[in-house]
């Protein structure tokens, strides 16, 4: 789903690992005993990575270690179920249709149990946060002041505007934006994944509907206007933790939930602001967010 972003290298540079006794409770993330967090190849999972590192030490944890990033999510479920590693950040929606290619659950909470009842018993999956990083469909304020402001909207003028996204979007989306709101673009062309490419189109006119992330900074700086999925053809994708079994303890477990329940889509756009923009170190980014957010030691 998602873009590599510039910060990886402050990342793979911050590995931290926090060393000492086996954790209470007998975790089992690795042959010390530690909890190993990692992530994908993504900036805002990295820095995920970041945050629950911090909350799991601020519980107490005295053995954690953030690897570098591991891939793509085969790779790093696979690491899970070996308890290579202990956790991940993931996205509710396309966890759920890595373990369930044909699903149709699109909303939040129907996304979520759905993962519950389909994730292999080996892993669990905790409390999703409010925050969502999901696919949204943005166009230039003139396009939405003229009346395009949902789905809906768009769908009666598709035939006179042209869209541009990732290379896949044709073969995950046409169809069933088709089928959904009677959409049919003049032209579908391939920029990139939610970057810069996508977004210089966009601004220039050279597109006018653009797939972006719904925490993607260039919304608001560009005064790119956001359509409302009224129909949800997008499915949810919440922030939820995956989680080897055996690998937390219950003050682990409910430190993560924790963390979980503070984390909205506005915070999480602030901190990739932080990280991608701003270049700040990411974990002062996570240790910066769990204070204000009362999760600091």
């Amino acid at each position: 789903m998602k873009r590599t972003l510039a910060a990886l290298l402050a990342v793979l540079a911050l590995t931290a690992t926090a060393c000492g006794n086996p954790l209470e409770g007998g975790a089992e993330g690795g042959s010390t005993g530690e909890i190993v967090i990692g992530s994908s190849d993504v900036g805002e999972s990295l820095l995920l990575a970041q945050i629950y590192a911090g909350a799991l030490r601020n519980a107490g944890a005295e053995n954690v270690i953030v690897r570098p990033p591991v891939g793509g999510r085969e790779v790093v479920v696979k690491a899970l179920q070996d308890k290579s590693l202990s956790v991940v950040p993931d996205y509710s929606g396309n966890l759920l249709r890595y373990f369930d290619k044909n699903t149709e659950a699109t909303r939040p909470a129907d996304v979520y149990a759905e993962l519950q009842r389909k994730v292999p018993d080996r892993f669990a999956v905790l409390d999703q946060a409010p925050a969502e990083d999901k696919d949204v469909l943005v166009v230039r304020k003139e396009l939405a002041d003229a009346g395009v402001r949902t789905f809906s909207d768009l769908g009666a003028r598709c035939q006179d505007l042209v869209f541009g996204g990732p290379g896949q979007w044709s073969d995950r989306w046409k169809e069933k934006i088709k089928k959904l709101y009677g959409c049919e673009f003049k032209e579908i062309r391939t920029t990139d994944t939610g970057g810069p490419v996508t977004v210089a189109a966009l601004r220039s006119g050279e597109i006018q509907v653009a797939d972006l992330f719904s925490t993607s900074s260039s919304i608001e700086t560009n005064g790119f206007v956001p359509l409302v999925d009224d129909k949800q053809m997008f499915p949810a994708q919440n922030i939820v933790p995956l989680v080897a079994k055996g690998t937390l303890s219950e003050r682990e477990t409910l430190a993560l939930n924790r963390l979980s329940a503070v984390l909205t889509t506005d915070k999480l756009t602030d901190l990739n602001v932080e990280f991608t923009s701003e270049k700040r170190n990411p974990s002062d980014i996570a240790e910066d967010f769990l204070r204000e957010n009362g999760l600091a030691t």
